[in-house]
């Protein structure tokens, strides 16, 4: 609203009812007439006008307030720049199409003239409307999870160096040994052995924000009942193109029991026990699986002293203060630490 002192005519002229000596008025108008009625840009245009008499006021005509008068606000995504030259959107407040796409648009040309590269935008599940506009804009889908989908642009015209998704997928083995030499095992009620009557060492999928260590110990705990303490990783595996053409790593651990006592996991497993290594290894299907020999092997090096596998040490980086575990050959370390001491 304009002062009472002041007033604006239909045709936008303007007029000084009490000859102050200068006066600088600010007017903020929509300006609908050349915009689409989706948006709604508000435009705001300071004029000066000096001490004059009430008919040369009324010369000063709105054709008069050139385009370098008007300083247009054009509402923006609200981003955040991410390590590498690029923006990342939270969405999450609900929008229709059009006026969302004309928000990006200026958003993406405003990103353009910063010299930004990668848009990352993150959409709600609450917002899935939206990703049609966006795939139409040029973006394309990034990754996704339960309650939101990441799509990606590229600005320059340059080579696209926006990093893959995940590439794989993380598993744990868990060889729970105890002092008789038994191995803890299980017959479960699903997957490939299902069925076989085959005896296997509990394995699972390592979760989001879990350590292999903390992961293996779970696996065991769910599955049989049986506490347990991580000891080494034995080993690893990589394959590919093993779940939804994802790779796969998997870890094969060493645990000591805390707790004999079984109790089995009945959703997923048929069986557990504790077997005599012997009769574990000399299984018929393990002939089948060139893997499960090599395991065997490094078991029973490890029985007799002759391998030693990577203990987990706890440790922090100078990229996060979060704790994460090195894992590491610590008896072959402290033999030459040994030796360098002497």
């Amino acid at each position: 609203m304009l002062p009472r002192d002041y007033g604006v005519a239909a045709g936008g002229k303007c007029r000084d009812e009490n000859s102050v000596t200068e006066t600088t008025i600010e007017m903020t108008s929509l300006m609908c007439a050349h915009v689409s009625s989706a948006v709604k840009i508000r435009v705001t245009t300071r004029v000066h006008i000096p001490s004059m008499s009430s008919s040369t006021s009324s010369s000063l005509t709105a054709a008069q307030m050139t385009a370098e008068d008007q300083v247009q606000q054009i509402e923006l995504l609200t981003s955040t720049d991410d390590d590498h030259g690029g923006v990342v959107v939270e969405m999450d407040e609900p929008k229709d199409s059009a006026t969302f796409v004309s928000i990006l648009r200026a958003s993406i040309a405003h990103w353009k003239q910063l010299r930004k590269k990668g848009i990352w935008i993150k959409l709600p599940i609450h917002l899935v409307s939206l990703v049609e506009a966006v795939v139409k804009e040029g973006f394309w889908y990034h990754h996704a999870e339960p309650k939101y989908l990441m799509l990606v642009y590229w600005i320059p015209d340059t080579a696209n160096t926006i990093p893959a998704n995940a590439t794989h997928r993380v598993g744990v083995g868990a060889l729970v040994v105890n002092e008789k030499r038994e191995v803890l095992v299980v017959q479960e009620k699903s997957g490939h052995f299902q069925g076989t009557g085959a005896w296997k060492f509990p394995t699972g999928v390592v979760d989001q924000g879990e350590d292999i260590c903390v992961a293996a110990v779970r696996e065991v705990k769910e599955e049989t009942g049986v506490d347990s303490e991580f000891v080494e990783a034995l080993a690893f595996r990589q394959s590919h193109m093993s779940f939804f053409e994802k790779s796969d790593l998997f870890f094969v651990c060493l645990l000591r029991p805390l707790s004999s006592d079984i109790q089995i996991q009945e959703i997923e497993i048929e069986a557990a026990q504790w077997m005599p290594f012997d009769e574990y290894a000399t299984q018929p299907f393990m002939e089948k699986y060139e893997l499960l020999k090599h395991i065997n092997d490094i078991l029973l090096a490890k029985f007799d002293g002759q391998y030693s596998g990577f203990s987990a040490v706890s440790t922090t980086s100078n990229f996060s203060e979060k704790t994460s575990y090195l894992y590491l050959n610590a008896g072959s370390l402290e033999s030459i630490n040994k030796g360098l001491n002497n």
